[in-house]
Formats: C-alpha cells, structure tokens, sequence
C-alpha cells in the first residue's frame, strides 16, 4: 500500500496536472472530468463544472501525486478550499541532479523558502511553494539522516 499525496484545486486543477507533469516529468497521466459520468437531472452541474477535474493521478519516477477540482457547487458539503503550510509533498532521491531538476521546473513562478543546499540533515535539501500554493521539500538524505540520529539516540 502506498500513501499519495492527494491535492485539490480551485477550478485550475487542469492547468496543474499539465505544470506538474512536466516538471516531474510524469510517465503517466490519467484524467476524469466530471462530464464523464452522468449526472442527476434533479442535481444537473453548471457548465463550467461539467469540465473541472473530478480525479487523476500523476506517475513520476519517484511517485506519484493525485489531484481534482473542488466543485463551487459542492462547498455547502466539503466546505471552502484554503492553501495552507499544513501539508508539504517531500521528494527524497539520493540522486541530487534529479532534485535539482524538480526544484528548477516547480520553483517557476513559485516562492523558493530555501534554495537546495547542504544542511546538517542533507547533503542537498531545499523547500519552496509553487504557483498553485503548494509546499515542496527535497531532501537527498533523509533516511540516511533519521537512521543515524536513531541508531545514536540508542546507544548503537
């Protein structure tokens, strides 16, 4: 069993699958809009929800990230979308030139909090937000680092 990062979008969840599978360089991407599947005639969506992204998925080579649109018409349900630092999408590779690739293409147009560079954790670690308000962090090391601060801790 994996655990995916799930990311809901206001209405551009379109426009992010396209800027993420090319930062990340996906070698998959599946999509369903919500005209895909028939609707309520009790309930009908407005048009312009009819289009939105209802579910996809992400592969990269090191993951894979899933993403929908939340409905206007759904927020009396769900309640309202709001960008926060609650979660972050960490990519760990100990292939810095990989991580260095990844920070390059979603820091455009995005905020980088730290700039990749050698830490007492990593050898290569860096965070940012991208344009869609989403927190990124990279880590070269992070195994490395959480076994050896362990194995320390208890004396091995």
């Amino acid at each position: 069993m994996d655990a995916i990062a799930y990311l809901n979008f206001d209405g551009v969840a379109e426009q992010a699958i396209e800027f993420y599978s090319e930062a990340l360089q996906a070698t998959e991407v599946k999509k369903v809009n919500y005209k895909d599947f028939p609707q309520d005639p009790s309930y009908p969506l407005p048009e312009n929800e009819l289009n939105m992204i209802m579910e996809s998925s992400i592969e990269f080579a090191d993951g894979k990230i899933m993403m929908s649109d939340l409905l206007t018409s759904m927020r009396n349900v769900t309640g309202e979308l709001v960008k926060g630092n609650n979660v972050w999408i960490s990519l760990v590779n100990v292939d810095k030139q990989k991580l260095e690739r990844y920070f390059n293409k979603l820091s455009v147009d995005g905020h980088v909090i730290m700039p990749l560079s050698n830490t007492p954790w990593s050898s290569c670690f860096g965070m940012l937000v991208d344009r869609f308000g989403v927190g990124w962090k990279f880590n070269c090391d992070a195994d490395m680092f959480l076994d050896q601060v362990i194995s320390n801790r208890h004396g091995n």
